[in-house]
């Protein structure tokens, strides 16, 4: 469909459920923190636009987390007023990969709205860590392992352990070493983050860490993917979002509701919809209404 600001409103199909991640980097350390003085900032507008236009029963949107407090909070209370005004009810919450099994720190500000009041639980996560051990791939060609000098540099900092580890170097330059990778990056430095002081990540690799089955083809270049990857958002914290955002009682019909199922086509998994019936619908109500999005 092309640029999103040529597209007009009114020719998108009509739909249930949306779901958008306005870009990041406006409200990010790597970005500047520009907010909406960066002309990527105001997308959000847009999605504003949609929503107005085609009134979804829900929606679901992600940002970095620097969103909460970016401008002292006025950023967010904007973009939440604005959502309100359009007749939304809404709930934020920042979730951690770390939290849904994947081996990263990557912290994500999920904002979820419904058209009408209605129950809503965040997921919990509670998942255990995949150990890296099993993500890391076992032979990687020599290209990316870093210089002798870089790697000298690092060993300087920090000693190898018996596990694998992630390290990482800050902007001021210090190196951390963590059982996990920090936040992979689309913009970061080519040896932000370094398998035990010593090699890049692979594409694969990185894919792993975001929640990418191995059927996920890979069919653009190295640094392509890499870019992908760090623009990607962690796929168990999207799906168990969607899923906690299907089975709230708004999507109630007469005849029964609709829940989230999960289901693997051709390797990768799928998000669908499925009629259940009203007695589970039933069930639902007779549960505990969070505070989170008001009733």
């Amino acid at each position: 469909m092309g640029d999103i600001k040529g597209v007009n409103e009114n020719s998108i199909p009509d739909h249930d459920l949306l779901l958008a991640g306005f870009p990041c980097q406006p409200f990010s350390i790597i970005g500047h923190m520009r907010g909406f003085e960066d002309t990527r900032g105001t997308l959000f507008f847009d999605i504003a636009r949609i929503l107005a236009a085609k009134r979804p029963k829900a929606f679901v949107l992600e940002n970095v987390k620097l969103l909460v407090g970016h401008n002292n909070g006025r950023t967010l209370a904007r973009i939440l007023e604005t959502l309100r005004e359009l007749g939304y009810q809404t709930a934020y919450k920042v979730l951690n990969a770390l939290d849904f099994g994947l081996p990263q720190k990557r912290e994500r500000v999920f904002i979820v709205g419904f058209l009408r009041p209605t129950a809503f639980y965040w997921p919990e996560g509670n998942v255990p860590m995949t150990p890296l051990v099993q993500l890391l791939e076992k032979e990687v060609p020599r290209r990316f392992y870093a210089s002798d000098y870089i790697r000298q540099r690092r060993r300087s900092a920090v000693q190898p352990t018996s596990e694998p580890t992630i390290w990482h170097e800050n902007k001021g330059g210090h190196v951390s070493a963590y059982p996990f990778s920090c936040a992979l990056r689309a913009g970061a430095s080519y040896n932000y983050l370094l398998v035990n002081g010593e090699r890049r990540l692979t594409p694969r690799e990185m894919l792993r860490l975001q929640g990418f089955p191995d059927s996920y083809k890979i069919v653009c270049s190295e640094s392509q993917t890499r870019k992908q990857a760090g623009n990607s958002v962690p796929v168990p914290v999207v799906a168990a979002v969607l899923k906690k955002v299907l089975e709230a009682p708004i999507w109630s019909e007469t005849n029964g509701s609709y829940s989230a199922v999960f289901s693997t086509i051709e390797g990768q998994m799928q998000l669908l919809e499925k009629e259940i019936s009203s007695a589970n619908t039933k069930t639902q109500k007779r549960r505990k209404v969070p505070a989170t999005v008001p009733a």
